[in-house]
């Protein structure tokens, strides 16, 4: 054959598309990670302030209009209410005025995020300073200090995340993109499950006691872990029943590409850019940071919307699995039955 021939036979038009594909990946990559992370502000950060009498509507006042709108004030009665409404993750901080003198009181909660927790104190003392009045940071919820910059609920959560879609295209690549009929579709769902009961308490154990980067209950992340890596799988697995192989990099889309970075990993949900902090808490990523993060730092408050987001995943996967499995088997019933056989 010449060389001409042989490209021709080589580059097939469903191996340029694939080539495509990638490079739309690589691109789309590229520019959501740099999008979402290039140039982080402070948006309508919710923020709490507590002062005697109609100082603190007048100090919500002067908050609500500074700059770029970094906070969303409210008033609050008293200091424990505060505290109750970081630990609930109601609000990321709050500002404490002293009516006997010029020393107020911020109160932070590093454990959600030390870049953020960093971020209201330079507001704060700014403010402060504007007034002549000083402020003193308290962290109600402080990270832990082997928890750099509390990055940790996220590289664990971003581990799990990957190991639930590498399972999935491991299935697709071995056996076949699609399970042929509904019992092998439950098989490689059941192995999934194993594999993701696995895979939680892999990286919980590894977070915790033997790496000690993470505070918070064993169990509690375990079963947060398990749930992240099976819904990714099963929506890898999803994915792939409706498209073939091109679902893995529909996966990579979704997970990686949209998902981890508006996680709010690096930077919090009040730091990122308006479209990435609404599909954030929205995807297995950013539902298991947050979730991560409650466990470890905030005695397990407010999981039960990413707990269900995650459960949403799943339960959608594993149904369009075996709703498609079971369309494919009854229109191929002379077709081999063996796993994942195409």
């Amino acid at each position: 054959m010449s060389f001409t021939d042989e490209l021709k036979s080589a580059v097939t038009p469903r191996a340029a598309l694939l080539v495509i594909g990638v490079l739309a990946l690589q691109l789309l990559f590229i520019a959501s990670y740099v999008g979402a992370l290039h140039d982080p502000k402070l948006k309508d950060a919710p923020f709490g302030v507590v002062a005697p009498g109609p100082a603190a509507k007048e100090t919500a006042a002067k908050l609500r209009k500074l700059p770029g709108e970094p906070l969303d004030p409210r008033v609050l009665k008293d200091e424990a209410t505060a505290r109750d409404q970081i630990m609930n993750r109601d609000i990321d901080g709050a500002l404490l005025l002293d009516p006997r003198g010029t020393d107020d009181t911020l109160l932070v909660g590093s454990g959600g995020g030390t870049v953020l927790a960093t971020a209201l104190e330079k507001i704060a003392t700014q403010v402060e300073a504007d007034q002549q009045r000083t402020v003193k940071a308290v962290d109600v919820a402080p990270a832990s200090p082997d928890d750099f910059n509390g990055l940790s609920s996220f590289y664990l959560v971003v581990g799990w995340c990957v190991g639930g879609y590498l399972c999935a295209s491991i299935l697709a690549i071995s056996a076949g993109s699609r399970a042929t009929n509904r019992q092998r579709a439950l098989i490689r769902t059941g192995a999934m499950a194993l594999y993701s009961i696995a895979g939680g308490l892999g990286g919980a154990l590894i977070i915790g006691p033997i790496l000690g980067a993470l505070p918070g209950s064993i169990m509690g992340l375990w079963g947060l872990g398990s749930l992240v890596v099976f819904s990714v799988g099963m929506i890898t697995l999803a994915l792939q029943s409706l498209t073939g192989i091109v679902g893995i990099g529909l996966a990579v889309l979704l997970v990686v590409i949209a998902g981890n970075p508006s996680a709010g990993g690096a930077f919090p949900l009040p730091m990122l850019p308006p479209f990435w902090k609404a599909i954030g808490p929205w995807l297995p990523p950013g539902a298991g940071t947050w979730a991560a993060r409650s466990i470890a730092y905030f005695k397990g408050n407010a999981i039960t919307g990413p707990m269900l987001v995650l459960a949403a995943w799943a339960v959608l996967g594993t149904a369009i699995t075996l709703v498609m499995s079971a369309l494919r088997g009854d229109r191929q019933p002379g077709r081999d039955k063996t796993l994942g056989a195409p």
